[in-house]
């Protein structure tokens, strides 16, 4: 039987940059992994082959993928 292969899914921040005249997307929970493209839809492109680079050194290392931790929290103003 063929192994599934599992996908992993990440919370990516893009946001415009005017002073590169383009977008820069970031990975909050890959610190360091990030990358940018002149409109939004190449730097999501450009952000997954950076993914995808990030994972494939953890596991070289032997490391784990961070998991994602999320807490709600109320403020009030």
């Amino acid at each position: 039987m063929k192994a599934m292969k599992t996908t992993k899914k990440f919370k990516v921040f893009l946001q415009y940059d005017p002073e590169y005249d383009g977008y820069v997307a970031e990975v909050p929970m890959l610190s360091g992994c990030m990358s940018q493209g002149k409109t939004a839809e190449e730097a999501l492109q450009n952000i997954e082959e950076a993914i995808k680079g990030y994972l494939k050194v953890l596991k070289q290392r032997g490391q784990t993928v961070p998991q994602e931790e999320v807490r709600y929290v109320t403020v009030g103003v």
